[in-house]
């Protein structure tokens, strides 16, 4: 689409002489005799810049600059203006004006004065844009969840959204804890600010001190330069710290103090440093027992929990799991130049059946290998992995999709001891059933303590 033009003005000498100096642009030209027709126009067609002259009568350039301002995105505006009106100009400017041009008119001047405000009007819709695929994606209606649980968290998440308050979120790994804390960030008043986020588990903890909240030069061996830490640039932002609960007990007193005060220090460093920041946490683990055990810390466990998430398991969701496989096979047809029309009774029957160890996670990589790998427009359960389209996961499965209330270790460890008594001992069939590698069976069976079972 061509970019538009429209310039105002009340004398019709002045308006051609204008219209004819952009001629051989590659603008689509509009002219307006006075501002009530430039509104009309501007009503009618989307205009990217505005060229008006500030003194007119009825309606001046000061009420056509007010009706591009209200505009989404706003129209730039270049006040022509006489120097005895600069005054004017320089309030409209305030007002909202991309720039002002004084008679009599440089041509050449105004040519680049258009050129940047098309760049600028670019800019602006490019980023409105961005935001409106960043709340397709992070706002609350892009969560799917049907069951009254998953209301019952996305209520109290609008809710909150709007606060200042620290927000602990806990749920088995894969349940979208990461999805939950950037739909808050996104739907609050930091949303045009950065989300920061770091996964606590994966990095050593003199990396971890520094990622977070930043060094001095010669603070440690190969601390070459000063960096800054996730803090300084979260600053007006939101930190998300994902597997809080891994925070290693001399990074646990540092966090406790900047939730405390807001004030923190770089590694190596002598001043405080102020930083305006949300913190939200989450784990996979229960952060009340990880106290109890003297894990962490009892007080700044007590400032991560001002307000609280769980998110169940996918196991104790059935019903969202039919509208969760849509989404993603739909999301992922498209990514791939494929076309899904139809998922079958039976194979979403499989689907429904699976225990899901993995949840949200494990569900969306199964659905997207299954579009990948699709020949036609249906899925069935010839499509699903020999994993899901086995009997025995199925009697499997359902043995554990009601048990509530139980921790995630103790119905993992009841789930793979089911498995490897269906299959008579037998690690690696065992380990196909689950969808994990025998080197993860053999790691899982080590920490839930089953080798000696």
């Amino acid at each position: 689409m061509a970019l538009r033009l429209l310039i105002v003005d009340d004398q019709e000498e002045n308006l051609n002489s204008l219209s004819m100096s952009f001629r051989r642009s590659d603008y689509d030209i509009l002219t307006a005799l006075g501002g009530g027709e430039a509104i009309k126009l501007l009503k009618e067609n989307d205009v990217d810049v505005v060229i008006t002259d500030l003194k007119m009568p009825e309606v001046d350039g000061m009420k056509v600059l007010s009706y591009c301002t209200g505009l989404t995105p706003p129209v730039a505006v270049i006040i022509v203006t006489a120097f005895g009106t600069i005054e004017s100009a320089v309030e409209a400017l305030k007002v909202g004006a991309f720039d002002y041009i004084t008679k009599p008119i440089n041509l050449s001047e105004l040519r680049e004065q258009v050129k940047k405000a098309f760049e600028h009007r670019r800019l602006q819709k490019e980023n409105i844009h961005l935001h409106s695929e960043i709340d397709k994606r992070y706002g609350f209606e892009g969560m799917i969840g049907q069951t009254p649980e998953m209301q019952a968290i996305f209520e109290k998440a609008r809710l909150i959204a709007k606060s200042k308050a620290t927000i602990l979120i806990e749920g088995e790994s894969g349940t979208g804890k990461d999805l939950l804390a950037r739909a808050i960030h996104y739907n609050s008043p930091r949303s045009r600010q950065p989300f920061m986020p770091i996964h606590c588990a994966a990095l050593p903890e003199t990396l971890l001190e520094s990622e977070i909240f930043g060094h001095e030069e010669g603070a440690f061996t190969g601390a070459i330069a000063r960096k800054e830490g996730l803090f300084e640039l979260a600053d007006g932002g939101t930190v998300f710290l994902d597997e809080v609960s891994e925070i290693p007990p001399s990074v646990q007193v540092k966090l406790l103090r900047i939730l405390e005060t807001k004030e923190f220090m770089r590694v190596g460093g002598v001043k405080p440093l102020q930083v305006d920041i949300r913190v939200i946490c989450a784990t996979n683990k229960n952060l009340a027992e990880e106290v109890e055990k003297g894990r962490f810390r009892e007080d700044l466990y007590y400032r991560l929990n001002v307000i609280s998430f769980t998110i169940p398991p996918l196991r104790n969701r059935q019903a969202d799991i039919p509208y969760l496989v849509k989404s993603f096979a739909n999301e992922f047809a498209r990514e791939n130049g494929k076309t899904i029309t139809n998922i079958t009774n039976s194979a979403m029957s499989q689907l429904t059946s699976y225990h899901w160890p993995g949840n949200i996670r494990e569900l969306r990589n199964c659905i997207e290998n299954i579009v990948v790998f699709s020949r036609k427009e249906e899925i069935d359960v010839d499509d699903l992995p020999d994993y899901l389209r086995s009997t025995e996961i199925k009697e499997i499965s359902n043995m554990f999709i009601c048990q509530n209330g139980l921790p995630l270790d103790a119905v993992d460890k009841k789930y793979i001891q089911e498995t490897l008594i269906q299959m008579d001992g037998n690690r690696a069939r065992a380990a196909k059933i689950l969808g994990i590698s025998r080197r993860t069976i053999q790691r899982k069976l080590k920490e839930l303590g089953i080798e000696n079972d």
